[in-house]
């Protein structure tokens, strides 16, 4: 084995983290008698060799070294490496819709090579797909559906080994192979589509069954029977009572906790995209660590205690994940389903409102995180699902009721429905008010998130608490300000710890949870404290700092009136000067001292001085009305969201709507994050002609079952919030109950 290994020039290459002379000790780590060496090597194999899925030189000059390793009987963990080859050679440049440009091109010929010379050496899968190894045979399938050149001849080996193959779970691989024949190759769809049809009859295990309607919805979905709903329900049924099955009583299921895990790079969820997003809150998981915890079996413990590698936490935290399972697999055919049943979302809704009906607690669990997926990316009627989702709150099992929670805190008013839920939870259990992390500051508990956001005053006691810890939560401002004069009793003890914050280099992360608070309650007794801040703040986020306090001080507006000599001098200050012209105008309303240091922020040469400008501006509404004309200069500027400022900032200092509606329609179709704030725009400013071309784009998003702002693969903490939003507007502009403006022809 590895004849020619050292003949390789392999100190002229690289892999991720430079020279690739490490590469052989790889490729012989892969084939050690050690698992841990194994597992090392395998991480090393992913993690730099072919590091997020990218293709180098030393990758290709792996290739043949790794089909060896694949074909040796006497090798442990071949099905890694059949993986392994899978990854890197499945790459198909006709699917990649962006165009490669000059500085990708040599990526681009790599993977173009990887594929050529993996897909030369697919044969042997063909061998492997009946090796005595249970974890070759179950990467092998798709390996030959991924590679193969001659798919009819994969599919017939398929449909050949299916009824001899004793493990189940290489079956349900072998089915899940075709699906992905019939996606790659969409003339033999009609013929895969057939054969899945056939195993849906009713003579095949249930997991079988479910595994062909999951590839059926993913590869045909038109040829799934019209009663998917109660069979997948029936199918679940059987799962839960079929022998081997597993305890579902939570004294005796061993439930794996499910802490946050980042391996390398974070997979929270990303932020909205929004420059000016109004709430700006920070996703708590961002700064989330790893918790240590005992999964109840001793496999899954050992893996995680002598496993350090990224390889090997993955397998841990899937042996943590499938402990106490009697099908594992069944909560990825259900995610495979859905996704294939796309927009279909009563369908979805039903199924999900069935599995969280189950006695099985587990197909519950999978329910909730499934219920959380569907309500983020589509819109629907929600109400009998979310309330399903907030009875969990209450099971014994606290795995069950921290899911269900994670989910209703990103609902916003969509969890109206589990507001006595979320509150008698908040009660039961307040040493789940605050989240303590490894490294960053602490958070706020999902439930009393998730009831803040409500506005639901029973949050209080959380909120009261939370401000005395020694670290306020990062978020406990956020909170605040959801609940608006509810939490006016919360005032004071806002004040008094913003007294407290020392201004030295940590005064940002410290202060701004407590300015975002007070923000929210335009708290203008807060003024002292506010100002002490401002005038103090260190060089080290000051400019931060100050922005926050100069934003808390425009919400409390004359009754911040002790502010206005600071906020006069603050107009002469580089990096400020708008944010404190735009708080003295809210606070004093001073036109003839605010407009010059806006006009002169239009001219700066950074678009987000610009734009902070215009918005300032349109505060000014029709004392502002002689800035017009460089605002209208601005409509065909470069940067979209720098003429959508102009635009709407022109409605208001000008009360004309005609001349910028094809300016905010053309940003609409461009750039779906820009959507609520134009919808805001026109609902202020409606009613919108019912015969207008404003109005027929209003009606084709409320008639838009996809949230406008889904994303295939990520998510925002507050999509769903943003998204009713703007549902909302529309509603409110095609009705016209904002402020009429002259001219309106919208």
């Amino acid at each position: 084995m590895f004849s020619g290994i050292d003949e390789v020039d392999w100190a002229s290459m690289e892999h991720a983290y430079g020279p690739a002379d490490d590469v052989p000790a790889l490729l012989r780590g892969l084939a050690s008698a050690d698992p841990a060496e194994r597992e090392s090597a395998l991480d090393g194999m992913y993690g730099a060799v072919h590091h997020q899925g990218d293709v180098y030189a030393c990758t290709l000059a792996c290739i043949p070294f790794l089909f060896e390793l694949a074909v040796d009987p006497g090798v442990q963990d071949r099905g890694s490496v059949v993986e392994l080859l899978t990854s890197i050679g499945g790459f198909d440049l006709d699917e990649d819709d962006e165009e490669i440009d000059e500085d990708e091109i040599e990526g681009a010929a790599n993977y173009a090579m990887a594929a050529a010379a993996v897909t030369a050496g697919a044969g042997v899968f063909f061998e492997l797909i009946a090796d005595e190894d249970p974890g070759v045979r179950l990467a092998a399938p798709l390996a030959l559906a991924t590679l193969h050149r001659h798919p009819v001849r994969v599919l017939a080996l398929l449909r050949e080994r299916l009824p001899v193959e004793p493990d189940e779970e290489v079956r349900l691989a072998l089915v899940e192979a075709a699906g992905r024949i019939a996606l790659r190759h969409r003339p033999l769809a009609g013929q895969v589509a057939q054969w899945l049809t056939l195993l849906v009859g009713r003579e095949r295990a249930p997991g079988l069954r479910l595994a062909a309607l999951a590839q059926l919805a993913r590869c045909s979905p038109d040829a799934l029977p019209r009663d998917v709903v109660p069979v997948v329900s029936g199918l679940l049924r059987e799962l839960r009572t079929r022998p081997g099955s597993g305890p579902t009583d939570p004294e005796h299921e061993p439930y794996p906790r499910q802490g946050p895990y980042e391996p390398y790079e974070p997979q929270h969820a990303y932020e909205p995209h929004e420059p000016l997003d109004p709430d700006g809150e920070p996703d708590p998981d961002a700064e989330a660590e790893p918790e240590a915890d005992p999964v109840g079996t001793a496999d899954a413990s050992r893996a995680e205690q002598a496993a350090p590698t990224l390889v090997g936490q993955l397998r841990a935290l899937s042996a943590q994940e499938n402990a106490g399972r009697g099908a594992p697999w069944a909560a990825d055919l259900l995610r495979t389903l859905h996704v294939g049943l796309d927009d279909r979302v009563g369908d979805r809704t039903a199924l999900l409102v069935d599995q969280l009906r189950s006695p099985d607690r587990w197909q519950r669990i999978d329910a909730v995180r499934m219920s959380g997926g569907l309500i983020r990316a589509w819109r629907g009627s929600y109400e009998e699902l979310v309330g399903l989702v907030g009875d969990q709150l209450s099971d014994p099992e606290p795995r069950l009721a921290e899911a269900a929670s994670h989910v209703l805190e990103e609902l916003f008013s969509l969890a109206a429905p589990t507001a006595d839920a979320l509150a008698a939870r908040l009660a039961a259990d307040p040493g789940g008010w605050v989240k303590e992390w490894a490294s960053g500051p602490p958070g706020l508990g999902s439930t009393v998130k998730a009831l803040a956001r409500l506005g639901d005053a029973r949050a209080l006691p959380a909120l009261a608490a939370a401000l005395e810890l020694p670290e306020v939560p990062h978020d406990v401002g956020f909170a605040v300000a959801h609940l608006g004069e509810a939490a006016r009793p919360l005032a004071g003890a806002l004040r008094r710890r913003l007294a407290g914050v020392p201004l030295d280099e940590g005064a940002y992360d410290r202060a701004s949870p407590l300015l975002a608070g007070l923000t929210g309650l335009r708290a203008g007794e807060a003024t002292p404290e506010v100002l002490r801040v401002l005038r103090g703040a260190p060089a080290y986020r000051g400019e931060w700092l100050r922005t926050a306090a100069l934003r808390a001080l425009g919400s409390f507006g004359p009754a911040a009136r002790e502010a206005v000599p600071e906020l006069r001098a603050m107009l002469r200050r580089p990096g400020t000067a708008t944010e404190a012209a735009e708080a003295l105008w809210a606070v004093a309303g001073d036109r003839d001292a605010v407009l010059p240091v806006l006009v002169e922020g239009l001219g700066s040469d950074q678009v987000h001085d610009r734009r902070a400008a215009a918005a300032a501006l349109g505060a000014l509404g029709p004392q502002a009305a002689a800035v017009a004309p460089r605002l209208r200069g601005l409509l065909g500027h470069d940067e979209l969201w720098l003429r959508v400022d102009a635009a709407i900032a022109l409605r208001k200092v000008s009360g004309r709507t005609e001349e910028s509606t094809g300016v905010l329609l053309d940003a609409w179709e461009k750039n779906r994050h820009v959507r609520v704030r134009v919808a805001e725009c026109l609902a202020r400013t409606g009613p919108v002609d019912p015969a207008s071309t404003t109005a027929q784009v209003l009606r084709a998003e409320l008639s838009s079952v996809r949230r406008h702002n889904a994303l295939d693969g990520g998510y925002g903490s507050h999509d769903t919030y943003e998204d009713e939003k703007l549902l909302a507007l529309c509603r409110q502009a095609l009705r016209g109950t904002g402020k009429t403006g002259r001219g309106n022809t919208a």
